[in-house]
């Protein structure tokens, strides 16, 4: 019953973030923004994730992981009511605060499924608060386009809240408190700086990071311009803006379910790093180039390259900072490679609004340009496994 609420708190977490992204760009444009202020709007949500994810996480160790969710959830219930209204971009940008900061669960989410599982079955537990990421992120868009078209605005905004108020009683009422060893010294965490730079210098774990960091870029410029390119340059509205983002989710679900496994087996970690690297080149630069006439032909095989690509690079690059990391670190490295990502995530939608304002297709050959960086780097890593492998360490597939 705990496992259910907590899959439930995620799955809705993702699900009201994915409501809301085929109408995102677009409102925002709507109410005024230059393309600069858009991009910079869009990292407000992502800033306070990488800010806040870690405090709320540690703090759960302190005060428990029950009022910790509870308060995110109803973080997310304050933002998504306040945007409901937002008829100006102070009102809007408060409520992507309030977003920001209630999202920032996921890590007391994850501490909760480590309370509550056995070492045996914990893995799988994690696959399936995976697996509620993925969820919400097909239903999200799908039925977010249509939301905004026909009951506007207003109605977008109190689906989301209705959600999360649904979460709310359910956790209130359902969910006990997981931590049995409250730790009132229990340190507080913000921005590991020194752990940053530590990582960075350790040979391999450094060219790693730094494919994830222009990975994880290039993605979220392509995810965050995307929807204007759509209907700006496409004619797309809500709905079909919102069926494109919905089979990213769905596309992603098949690879990672049925082929990345085969994938693997086939070709290793190393080789899939340069694979899928490629295959981002492909779809990010086909995106901008599809003709009007084909566009959705174009757009699903670009989207077909785009989330292959993905399924391939990113737990390829996960298994290998694991291999590499002695067992006592594991967590640690494993985190600080997600919070590296969301810097990336930060700056990425700063960036594509910028080069948007110059040129529509300039994000889409940006974003390609740096999953080429990705091919060489990944050269770079298969080189050093493959030295490290000579030398007598521990063989990496």
């Amino acid at each position: 019953k705990a496992f259910t609420i907590i899959f439930l708190t995620v799955f809705i977490d993702l699900l009201g973030f994915g409501l809301i992204i085929p109408i995102l760009p677009n409102y925002i444009k709507e109410l005024g923004a230059s393309n600069l202020q858009y991009g910079l709007i869009a990292s407000v949500f992502s800033l306070l994730n990488f800010i806040f994810t870690p405090f709320l996480g540690s703090y759960s160790d302190r005060l428990g992981r029950r009022p910790i969710i509870l308060l995110s959830i109803a973080m997310n219930f304050i933002g998504y009511m306040i945007f409901s209204h937002a008829a100006a971009l102070p009102i809007f940008i408060l409520s992507r605060i309030f977003c920001g900061i209630g999202s920032s669960n996921i890590s007391a989410a994850q501490a909760y499924i480590a309370d509550i599982s056995s070492p045996e079955n914990r893995t799988k537990m994690m696959g399936m608060i995976g697996a509620a990421f993925g969820l919400g992120f097909i239903f999200g868009p799908l039925f977010g386009g249509l939301l905004k078209i026909s009951f506007g605005i207003e109605g977008l905004g109190y689906s989301a809240a209705g959600l999360c108020g649904l979460n709310f009683l359910l956790a209130f009422f359902l969910l006990p408190e997981s931590n049995k060893n409250l730790n009132a010294n229990a340190p507080i965490r913000f921005v590991p700086v020194r752990e940053y730079v530590a990582a960075f210098k350790k040979p391999i774990l450094r060219e790693l990071m730094w494919l994830w960091v222009f990975y994880v870029g290039a993605f979220a410029m392509m995810q965050t311009v995307s929807a204007l390119l759509w209907k700006e340059k496409y004619g797309m509205d809500e709905r079909h803006i919102g069926y494109l983002f919905g089979l990213i989710g769905v596309f992603s679900v098949i690879v990672q379910a049925g082929l990345v496994g085969r994938l693997n087996k086939m070709y290793g970690e190393k080789r899939l790093l340069v694979y899928g690297s490629t295959m981002m080149i492909f779809g990010l630069g086909m995106i901008p180039l599809i003709p009007q006439a084909f566009f959705w032909t174009g757009s699903i095989i670009s989207i077909a390259f785009i989330t292959l690509g993905n399924g391939c690079l990113g737990p390829s690059l996960q298994a290998l900072v694991s291999k590499i990391t002695p067992p006592d670190e594991q967590g640690r490295m494993l985190g600080l490679n997600q919070s590296v990502g969301s810097i990336a995530r930060i700056l990425g939608p700063m960036l594509s609004g910028l080069f948007y304002g110059f040129y529509d297709a300039l994000p889409f050959f940006v974003g390609g340009a740096m999953m080429g960086v990705c091919v060489l780097i990944s050269n770079l890593v298969i080189s050093a496994v493959n030295k490290r492998e000579v030398s007598g360490a521990v063989s990496i597939s």
